[in-house]
C-alpha cells in the first residue's frame, strides 16, 4: 500500500481529520466566493458609476493645464492633489516624477504598456498633439489597485485560516470524549474495569460515557457473580470427588474399576482446569513472575510427561530469559504437547517444538503432522469447552479447556496465541514479550 493510499485510509478513518479538511475547504470556498463576488460588484456596479465622474474631473484638470500645456499649472495641481501627471508632445515633455520621461524612452515595453486604457490611468489628447497622462500619486505602480486587491484577498484567506485553526482546536476539545470512550471500550474488552471512562462534558458525549460506564458496571457484576459461582461449585465438588475416588480404589480390579477411575480423573482435571482458568482471568495479577528459561522448561516438561513419545525439539540458541510464571508456562507446554500428540497419533513424523526470538519477543511454536482442522473452526479452537469433533469423544477431544488455558496463560503474560493449518497438521504459535507485561 503506497503513501497516498495510507493517507486516504487514515483520512477516512479519522473523524477529526475529515472535520479539519471540511473546515479548510469551507474557508477556501468562502474566500473565493467572497473575492469573486466583490470583484464582480466593483466591475459591474461601482466602477461603472465612478467612470463618468472620473472622466469629467480629468477633463476639468486637462482644461486647467491648458493648450499648449502649462508646466507650472501642472506642478500646482500635483502639489494640491494626490496625483501624478506626465506630459508628452512635440514641445513639452515633463513628468511630476523626476526621470520618468527618460525611463519611458529607454524602456519601450513599459512605454507601450502605459498606453493600455484604464480608468486608473486616464489620458487626454490635446489639439496641439500633446498627451497628458494622469495617475494616483499614492500608489507605487500603475497596477497597484490590482496588487492591493490581491493583497486583500490573501489577507482575507489568512484570516479565515486562523479562524479554521481556532475551530479545529475547539472541535478537537469537543471530540476528546470520543477518544476517552474508545480507550475505555478497549479496557473493558480486555477485562479491565478498574478505571471508568471520564465524563468530561454535560452534553450527549458525556451522557454516552456515563451510559457505557453503567453498562460496564453491569457486565463486571455479572462476570464476578459467574466467577464466584463457578469457583464455589468447583471447590464444593472437590471433597465428594476425592471421597468417590477413595471408594473406587476399594473396588475389585477390573474394567469397571478402571473406567470409573478414568472418569473420576477426568472430572478432577476438569475442576482443576476450571479453577485455573478463573484465576488466569485476573491477568498479570495472578502470575508469580521470575526469570525463566523457556528452553529449559520445554526440556523439563518433555522429560517428565512425554519421555515415551518425545517430540522433536528445534530450540534457538542463546534464547533470552523471560519474566514469566514458570508453573503457568509448564501448564501451557503440557497442554500444547498433549494436544499435538493426541492429534498426530500414528503419524510417521512426531510433533515439532520450536523456539525463536527477536528484539521484542520470544516465540514458542508447536506443530503436529495430523489432519489439521477445518478453517472455519480455527477461530473457535481456543474457546472454553469447544472441541472440533462433532461426537465430542473424550478419547480424542479432551474436555475442551486445554487450548483455552493456553490462550489465557499467553494473555496473562502480555502475549498472544495464534493457530493455523500447516498442511499437514496444526501449528500453534505463542508469542511472549521479553520483558514482563
Amino acid at each position: 500500500m503506497n503513501a497516498a493510499a495510507r493517507a486516504w485510509r487514515r483520512l477516512r478513518h479519522s473523524l477529526r481529520a475529515r472535520l479539519t479538511l471540511l473546515f479548510l475547504l469551507l474557508a477556501l470556498a468562502m474566500t473565493l466566493i467572497f473575492m469573486g463576488g466583490m470583484q464582480a460588484v466593483m466591475r459591474s456596479g461601482w466602477l461603472e458609476l465612478a467612470r463618468p465622474l472620473i472622466a469629467d474631473y480629468v477633463d476639468r484638470l486637462a482644461a486647467e493645464i491648458g493648450t499648449p500645456p502649462d508646466v507650472a499649472k501642472a506642478e500646482a495641481i500635483t502639489r494640491r492633489l494626490p496625483l501624478r501627471i506626465r506630459i508628452e508632445g512635440p514641445v513639452v515633455n515633463w513628468s511630476s516624477r523626476p526621470g520618468e520621461i527618460d525611463d519611458a524612452r529607454r524602456d519601450r515595453h513599459r512605454h507601450d504598456a502605459d498606453r493600455t486604457p484604464s480608468p486608473w490611468r486616464p489620458v487626454r489628447e490635446l489639439a496641439d498633439g500633446h498627451r497628458i497622462r494622469f495617475g494616483l500619486a499614492s500608489l507605487p505602480r500603475d497596477d497597484a489597485p490590482e496588487d492591493r486587491a490581491r493583497l486583500i484577498g490573501w489577507a482575507t484567506l489568512l484570516a479565515m485560516l486562523v479562524l479554521v485553526a481556532v475551530a479545529y482546536l475547539w472541535v478537537r476539545a469537543l471530540l476528546r470524549p470520543l477518544a476517552d470512550i474508545r480507550a475505555g471500550a478497549i479496557r473493558y474488552g480486555a477485562g479491565d474495569f478498574s478505571q471508568p471512562i471520564p465524563a468530561r462534558t454535560p452534553d450527549e458525549l458525556g451522557e454516552l460515557a456515563r451510559q457505557v460506564n453503567g453498562m460496564a458496571d453491569g457486565l463486571h457484576g455479572l462476570l464476578d457473580a459467574k466467577r464466584e459461582l463457578l469457583l464455589a461449585i468447583s471447590h464444593e465438588l472437590r471433597s465428594p470427588l476425592t471421597r468417590a475416588r477413595l471408594n473406587a480404589e476399594l473396588v475389585d480390579e477390573g474394567a469397571a474399576r478402571d473406567a470409573l477411575l478414568r472418569d473420576l480423573g477426568e472430572m478432577r482435571d476438569l475442576i482443576t482446569d476450571l479453577l485455573e482458568s478463573e484465576r488466569l482471568t485476573a491477568g498479570h495479577a495472578a502470575l508469580h513472575t521470575e526469570p525463566a528459561d523457556l528452553n529449559a522448561l520445554v526440556r523439563e516438561v518433555v522429560a517428565q510427561s512425554f519421555a515415551d513419545r518425545a517430540p522433536r525439539l528445534a530450540l534457538a540458541a542463546d534464547l533470552p530469559a523471560l519474566a514469566a510464571d514458570a508453573t503457568r508456562i509448564r501448564l501451557l507446554l503440557r497442554n500444547l504437547l498433549d494436544n499435538a500428540l493426541r492429534h498426530s497419533a500414528g503419524d510417521a513424523l512426531p510433533p515439532v517444538v520450536t523456539t525463536a526470538f527477536d528484539s521484542d519477543s520470544v516465540t514458542l511454536q508447536v506443530r503436529d503432522h495430523g489432519p489439521g482442522v477445518d478453517e472455519a473452526q480455527l477461530p473457535l479452537l481456543a474457546q472454553a469447552f469447544y472441541r472440533p469433533d462433532s461426537a465430542r469423544r473424550r478419547a480424542t477431544g479432551g474436555v475442551g479447556l486445554g487450548l483455552y488455558l493456553c490462550r489465557l496463560v499467553a494473555q496473562a503474560h502480555g502475549g498472544s496465541m495464534s493457530l493455523r493449518n500447516a498442511h499437514p497438521g496444526l501449528q500453534i504459535d505463542v508469542t511472549l514479550p521479553r520483558r514482563g507485561s
